[in-house]
């Protein structure tokens, strides 16, 4: 057993070292704005800023090694990838391995990338990152066309952004190409991610979400393994449709490449718990990572520093700060989190991860009469809930039956009514407090047993109704619910003389009701 460990352990050494060894550069290239009819991106330059601070942390890319190119023309752009060339040329050294990394965020279509009002021809890049003396080139495009809230990036419809499979046209060995979707899709930008769909799962895979053998190594197969998952999974639930990110490399004689090392002495570890999908957000900055709930590992490499925690179970959402100590391990309690219900989260305003929530209702409801003499009104309701930040909204069927006696005659009273209530709740801690105003019509029905005759009398009604409710949380997306409200009818009765006139009738009624949040 020692010897095996032994050997292990100089195996990871040796991993490591070769790692530390390989000498590595990044060309970043962002750019929100596009040609003149194309629509302007929000965050392909911040996904550039937040690759390039990953490369830096964890990727082993120093900062004189970094060039990050934001809304730069396609003249700079050809300038920066020539000039970090014939760096690497000059400073290779004997027996070290170099890495290039090139990544482009931005408009692209089948010939080019387009930069502003200027365009640089894919063909020219690719001849650049191919055509560099670097031991392994990696480049990596998330590009496309443009939309709405889930953003297609670029701006009309047009000829897909497409590499050249022809590896013989150009020098292919020690080359990866990572693109955020085939040929015929959309690459998408998410409001709610701050970023495109592709860049923040693969920057989540180098953090430590792909790392699937726990070896604090994460490789370009690790990587783009998740990258692809969750691309296809997020993307899948949008209007513009599933993309589906593709993967080219020809390595020869290696097996793999190390793109990040997760262990670097400085930063802390974050390990979440495996009940739910956490997104990890930097006090005052974008989301830095995700780990899904399906997820092998459960932990992210981060800087020092505050964090938020927001994790998203079938029933609620958790919410929490994390402070990140260097070259320690922090775990999240998701007991110690402020938790809450997805209606209670819709009431908060959090339109960016959930805008509404609807289900059913249903339950017992005692009225007092509406005919005079009767006893109260038994019976139940069933509706429907639903939920904005401002206002709640819910469709009702009511129905109840009473009875009325006296020496000469025995009757059934007999109510159902349809009605639509509006109400505005505030949460009180696991509380929920609402005041309502109910409106609707309702079918009264009177059926007389007498001298062996049964004989009914049937009226149209209407009712506004005004009360308050308590709700709670009782298991899952469950709660349970009671209101009281005080209700005036409308209706018109039969005089003794015959004639009709309209009167006002005035009850209460109670409802004790379960719902459920789908």
């Amino acid at each position: 057993m020692i010897r095996v460990l032994a050997i292990v352990t100089f195996a990871l050494v040796l991993t490591r070292a070769a790692h530390a060894d390989v000498q590595r550069y990044a060309v970043i290239i962002g750019a929100n704005s596009g040609a003149a009819d194309e629509q302007k991106l929000r965050f392909a330059e911040s996904d550039a800023s937040r690759v390039a601070e990953l490369l830096g942390e964890v990727g082993g890319v120093p900062d004189e090694n970094q060039v990050v190119l934001r809304s730069k023309d396609a003249d700079q752009v050809r300038r920066a990838l020539i000039a970090t060339n014939e760096r690497i040329r000059t400073e290779q050294q004997a027996g070290h391995d170099t890495l290039l990394f090139v990544y482009y965020s931005g408009h692209g279509d089948a010939d080019a990338l387009h930069l502003g009002d200027t365009r640089l021809a894919l063909r020219e890049l690719e001849a650049l990152v191919r055509g560099s003396s670097a031991s392994v080139r990696m480049l990596v495009i998330d590009s496309c066309r443009s939309g709405t809230v889930t953003r297609v990036k670029g701006g009309k419809a047009d000829a897909p952004l497409e590499l050249s499979n022809d590896v013989a046209e150009l020098p292919g060995e020690g080359v990866i190409v990572l693109t955020a979707s085939t040929a015929g899709e959309d690459a998408q930008e998410s409001d709610d991610l701050g970023g495109s769909f592709f860049t923040h799962y693969l920057i989540s895979a180098l953090r430590g979400a792909a790392d699937d053998n726990s070896d604090q190594l994460v490789t370009v197969a690790e990587a783009f393994g998740y990258t692809r998952e969750q691309t296809i999974l997020a993307s899948s639930r949008t209007l513009s449709g599933t993309q589906h990110p593709t993967f080219h490399y020809d390595l020869r004689g290696r097996a793999d490449v190390t793109l990040t090392e997760l262990g670097v002495k400085g930063r802390g570890r974050l390990t979440l718990p495996n009940d739910a999908t956490w997104l990890v957000i930097r006090s005052g900055a974008n989301v830095v990572g995700e780990i899904t709930a399906e997820g092998k590992r459960r932990s992210l490499s981060l800087r020092p520093g505050k964090y938020t925690v927001r994790g998203r179970t079938r029933e609620a959402l958790l919410e929490g700060s994390v402070t990140i100590e260097a070259d320690r391990e922090t775990v999240v309690d998701s007991t110690k989190l402020e938790r809450s219900t997805y209606a209670h989260l819709v009431r908060k305003g959090k339109g960016d991860i959930l805008g509404h929530v609807a289900g059913p209702i249903v339950g017992p409801m005692l009225q007092t009469a509406v005919i005079e003499g009767a006893s109260p009104c038994v019976g139940g309701l069933v509706g429907w809930m639903y939920t904005r930040a401002d206002l709640t909204l819910s469709p009702r069927l009511a129905g109840c039956r009473g009875t009325f006696s006296n020496r000469t005659l025995d009757a059934n009273t007999d109510a159902l009514a349809l009605d639509l209530q509006v109400a505005k709740a505030w949460d009180v801690s696991r509380l929920t407090f609402a005041l309502a105003i109910t409106g609707g019509g309702e079918l009264l029905r009177e059926t007389f047993d007498t001298r062996g005759l049964a004989p009914t009398r049937t009226s149209v009604a209407g009712h506004l109704d005004a009360g308050g409710s308590i709700a709670v949380p009782i298991v899952a997306r469950a709660y349970l619910t009671a209101e009281v409200a005080a209700q005036t009818h409308f209706l018109s009765i039969e005089e003794q003389d015959g004639s009709k006139a309209m009167t006002a009738r005035f009850t209460l009624r109670s409802l004790l009701a379960v719902g459920v949040w789908l």
